[in-house]
């Protein structure tokens, strides 16, 4: 097997998704840390590893993979043995794809850290305001998330059936973020049952942020 190497930071949304994938279908990988707060993203030979100052960056061997999605969808389809990320039926691999899309496409994005730090640079957005503008993304994305999985057939012990899928992947770590923001995540008590289940699991343990090489060891969020 190619080594697989994952260019990550502990608190990175994007980069958990891809550390819950790696764990979850039990592939041996190596975490190559950047740190995003001291734009270690922004050099040079980063940058000619990915055009977009983006991680996560999975290297395959020789092949490189860039966005966390494109990277779970590589693994799961690559890597057939054992756990499988994406559900057999058309349908419900189709709803997997939407949850996961709404959180990545559309609600992480507007609160990630190169907005904030654009807002707070072009339009001297102060941290109140920008935790307050990340907040209403949030919320306005778990209104709708709840909604789509409370009573939903398709919604067992995780957002599509009783195995973690691409999406229970990209649930987890924007709750993690919501908590972050002082979100009450009592207001959505499917998409925290979802979340708890997940957390039991030592493939979600073990690659949440305070278990990372990289994080702070004072820290426990």
């Amino acid at each position: 097997m190619p080594e697989l190497t994952l260019y990550s930071y502990w608190r990175s949304s994007a980069a958990y998704r891809a550390r819950i994938a790696l764990n979850l279908k039990q592939l041996p990988h190596t975490i190559k840390p950047v740190h995003l707060l001291r734009n270690e993203q922004r050099a040079v030979e980063f940058r000619e590893l990915n055009p977009q100052e983006l991680i996560p960056i999975l290297f395959d061997g020789e092949r490189v993979i860039r966005q966390s999605l494109a990277i779970i969808e590589y693994l799961d389809e690559t890597y057939t043995e054992g756990p499988t990320l994406l559900p057999g039926m058309a349908r419900a691999r189709a709803r997997v794809r939407g949850i996961a899309q709404a959180i990545a496409c559309d609600i992480h994005p507007l609160g990630n850290l190169r907005v904030q730090q654009y807002l707070e640079r072009e339009f001297h957005v102060d941290e109140a305001q920008r935790q307050a503008w990340t907040r209403h993304w949030i919320v306005a994305g778990f209104d709708a998330l709840e909604a789509m999985l409370v009573g939903n057939p398709g919604t067992g012990a995780f957002c599509e059936g009783d195995a973690p899928s691409m999406a229970d992947i990209c649930v987890v770590p924007q709750v993690y973020n919501a908590r972050r923001f002082g979100i009450d995540m009592n207001t959505y008590p499917t998409l925290a049952r979802i979340d708890a289940a997940c957390r039991e699991l030592n493939a979600f343990r073990d690659a949440a942020p305070e278990a990372q090489m990289d994080a702070p060891r004072e820290t426990t969020a």
